[in-house]
């Protein structure tokens, strides 16, 4: 057996030791939620944003059933996606919502990076798809990464406050957050002695960087951390992103640009190096949408929406995200899974 062949391996068996169901995990919330709300110790603004509102969706998973609606039968709504397996797996989870609640609905998943997403929603291809907040404000608005807020519902409201001012709207905000980070193998991070990014400075030129195709553009991304962190790597190489973990484990890269619910990373194998000059902002998701088309589609459109948004903390994510990049169930099966274990459908 190879390298590569141990690695996967020991990333499945981790995977198989982590399976819980989703109402374990939104227990398991709950209770760390009220243990939080006993202390009277604080941790970084943006872990507290995260955690209260962690908080409301914990407690109330919601397991409320989606109430089908017959008036809603004539309404066809066209839920899109970009092009990586979190958005495939939330792009289903509200397109079934809608079927439940009694909307025909179309899907546009796949539809690449989110500029051509957000495009996408302008030309009236798809009515809504869910985004990032910090991706809103760096890559439409042209926010400076030192200028997002810290917390996740000072950037949300700054998101909806632009796309207002843009003739679009932003429907409510996930609890859990899947912010950039900069990933590497745990064995490499300790052999250079780094826990933190700016670490890196006098050792980026013998290192190889992987990310994504948009990563070279993007504020949160490569650009940052050129510019902020000054940092000059080896190479960089952009790589689709269901292999940004792989290149890690296949020894094609040092480090990697990831994404924080990323499954992988509970595994041992990978460390997060600290964003000491918090260039990766808070990204929370909300769906982008036109206030005619919410008016179209009528009060349950953004009612259920806000609805399955509450059950998803940040190990309820990841727990989904594991189902499909390391279990390999469809985004389909895992979204359906979601809405049934959560309460929402039967």
């Amino acid at each position: 057996m190879d390298t590569q062949e141990e690695g996967l391996l020991h990333v499945v068996n981790v995977s198989s030791t982590i399976r819980r169901s989703l109402s374990a995990l939104l227990l398991l919330s709950s209770v760390t939620v009220v243990a939080a709300c006993g202390s009277s110790s604080s941790s970084s603004s943006s872990s507290s944003s995260s955690s209260t509102s962690a908080t409301t969706s914990a407690v109330q998973p919601s397991g409320s059933l989606i109430q089908k609606n017959p008036a809603n039968a004539s309404k066809t709504v066209n839920v899109g996606s970009k092009d990586f397996t979190e958005e495939f797996i939330l792009g289903n989870i509200y397109a079934q919502a809608l079927q439940a609640a009694g909307y025909n609905v179309k899907t546009s998943f796949n539809l690449g990076s989110e500029q051509i997403a957000y495009r996408a929603v302008k030309s009236g291809q798809v009515d809504f798809y869910p985004e990032y907040t910090g991706t809103i404000l760096t890559s439409f608005f042209n926010v400076p990464t030192a200028k997002v807020p810290k917390t996740a519902q000072a950037a949300y409201a700054l998101s909806k406050a632009d796309l207002t001012k843009s003739g679009y709207t932003a429907l409510s905000l996930t609890p859990f957050t899947d912010s950039n980070a900069l990933g590497m193998l745990t064995s490499k991070a300790k052999s250079l002695g780094v826990t933190k990014i700016s670490q890196l400075a006098s050792k980026a030129s013998t290192l190889r960087l992987d990310g994504s195709p948009q990563c070279r553009q993007r504020l949160d991304c490569l650009v940052g951390l050129e510019k902020v962190y000054g940092l000059k790597f080896k190479s960089f190489t952009p790589v689709d992103i269901s292999l940004l973990h792989q290149v890690l484990l296949n020894g094609q890269a040092d480090a990697s640009v990831v994404f924080t619910t990323d499954p992988q990373l509970r595994t041992g194998q990978e460390t997060v190096l600290q964003d000491d000059k918090g260039i990766f902002p808070p990204d929370n998701v909300t769906a982008i949408v036109s206030p005619k088309t919410v008016a179209k589609f009528g009060p349950d459109f953004a009612k259920v929406i806000s609805q399955v948004n509450t059950g998803l903390t940040t190990p309820v994510m990841e727990e989904l995200n594991a189902r499909v990049s390391l279990d390999k169930q469809t985004p389909a099966t895992v979204a359906a899974a979601y809405l049934k274990e959560s309460g929402y459908v039967k």
